[in-house]
């Protein structure tokens, strides 16, 4: 019998527990742990019922493209309870000099498709109007080496289409600085299309071509929203995961402080329990974290875990009467760092999801902290209530207090892909290597939203019933009895 341990219950542990469990119950020879150091299971992913609006703490859907949360969510039984965004509200606004302006058609994250609708835009200045056209002209580059997505976007448009669109929407899914994230690590796609088309807006343009011409070749359905949620809201995957799950195998209240390679067997040291064994460990922590984990065993990789940087943010929803509004239609907006303000984004939610809010509602979410703002999480939630309610006013006019609010602080919750990102990710894979039985999962290494980390710890689930099956019969079980 083989023995697992999972460190971390957030959506990537819980999500190899599954999996393991699954390959449990189908014969593989295997016990598993997961060990929580907090009281409840599922990380960010928490939502809470408010008057009747469904609130979400952290993250409020994910990416339709990216198709591993969907697929779990199927397999937990949650097809019917999945959800698109209304699409055909999509609408975002940029705050500019103190005034939105709606994000023009035309523009696929950035990258400027159509001329026409973006010239006759405010929201870009006559000079970065004359840079959008050049660029349509740039030659391939090939990729040398890592460089900051602003110095990329700079490089094709100028340094006002890094502030006013790069900066905030790298700020909205990053919580960081488009200066110091790494091109290849958050926008490949714009590394390959430069090496093989030179302008962004082309090989932009190739793609829909290219997109079209294979939806004309499917059954003719749709083409599906840009995120996903559930009915009941991002809770609901968490709590499918933990009733597949034995009790048993869930120590919340147990936080881990030391993993151990003795003899080729992994010793587990928490302050509540004695030492454990384990064959294999899957950490499903933040890179630092798990840094400071193996520390004793490997002190190379520990230090390049802990390079990896997490910034912290705040969200805050606000639950209003819709008659006492009045917003713009739409998604929401973004504030550029350049206007001034603490907030970063604000979301409509009850015009992006159904099943948000009653008809006679409006739910905002605001956000807050990331990398230049780690400042914000030291305020109280009263003084972070005031700050959201004063620029609200001064952004979209609303004097209306309330009819409930909520502040949730994440301290250390979003990885940041800093230049060099990838090349490290290749140094901690060959020295993880020298550890056996060892696996790293998790928003610290190849992307950060709800779907990237199932898919990290389904795979780390994968490869440890991989090495079951190649040593099934290897190991004395004795090493690792409890």
């Amino acid at each position: 019998m083989r023995r697992i341990a999972i460190v971390g219950g957030g959506i990537s542990g819980l999500s190899a527990a599954f999996l393991l469990e699954k390959r449990r119950r189908q014969g593989a020879a295997i016990e598993y742990l997961l060990f929580e150091s907090s009281s409840r299971l599922g990380g960010t992913v928490q939502t809470e019922n408010v008057d009747g609006c469904l609130v979400e703490a952290g993250p409020d859907s994910f990416l339709s493209e990216k198709p591993w949360a969907a697929e779990l969510c199927r397999e937990l039984g949650l097809g019917d309870q999945l959800i698109g965004s209304n699409d055909a509200q999509r609408k975002t606004y940029i705050l500019v000099n103190q005034r939105l302006v709606s994000i023009p058609e035309g523009l696929m994250f950035m990258v400027p498709t159509r001329l026409l609708p973006i010239l006759w835009s405010p929201l870009f200045s006559f000079s970065a109007k004359r840079r959008i056209v050049q660029e349509w002209f740039h030659p391939p580059r090939p990729a040398v080496a890592d460089e900051s997505a602003a110095t990329f976007v700079e490089r094709h448009y100028g340094q006002e289409m890094v502030e006013r669109l790069a900066d905030p929407l790298l700020a909205g899914v990053y919580g960081g600085e488009a200066a110091n994230l790494s091109l290849r690590a958050v926008l490949p796609r714009f590394a390959e299309a430069e090496n093989k088309f030179g302008s962004l807006g082309r090989a932009m343009l190739a793609s829909r071509k290219k997109g079209r011409a294979a939806g004309a070749a499917t059954s003719g359905a749709g083409a599906p929203s840009l995120f996903t949620s559930l009915k009941n809201g991002m809770q609901q995957i968490v709590d499918a995961l933990v009733a597949n799950l034995p009790a048993e195998t869930l120590q919340t209240n147990t936080p881990v402080r030391e993993l151990r390679q003795v003899e080729g067997v992994w010793q587990l040291i928490s302050d509540s329990q004695a030492p454990q064994r384990f064959h294999s460990v899957i950490v499903a922590t933040p890179a630092p974290v798990a840094g400071r984990l193996l520390e004793s065993t490997d002190a190379r990789l520990a230090a390049e875990l802990k390079q990896i940087a997490y910034s912290s943010s705040v969200t805050v929803t606000l639950g209003y009467a819709k008659n006492a509004l009045q917003l713009p239609p739409g998604f929401g907006l973004l504030v550029p760092r350049t206007e001034g303000k603490r907030m970063l984004a604000c979301t409509f939610v009850h015009n992006k999801f159904h099943h948000r809010a009653p008809d006679d509602r409006a739910l905002l979410r605001v956000f807050l902290g990331g990398s230049r703002d780690e400042g914000i999480l030291a305020q109280s939630e009263q003084e972070i209530l005031a700050i959201v309610r004063r620029e609200l006013l001064e952004i979209i006019g609303i004097k209306s207090e309330p009819l409930f609010a909520r502040v949730y602080k994440w301290k250390a919750a979003m990885a940041q892909y800093a230049v060099g990102h990838l090349e490290r990710l290749q140094r901690i894979e060959k020295l993880r290597q020298g550890l056996p039985g060892l696996y790293l999962v998790g928003n610290g290494y190849r992307g950060i939203g709800v779907p990237d980390c199932i898919r990290s710890g389904k795979e780390a689930a994968d490869q440890v019933i991989g090495a079951v099956t190649t040593v099934a019969t290897a190991s004395p079980s004795h090493l690792v009895q409890q």
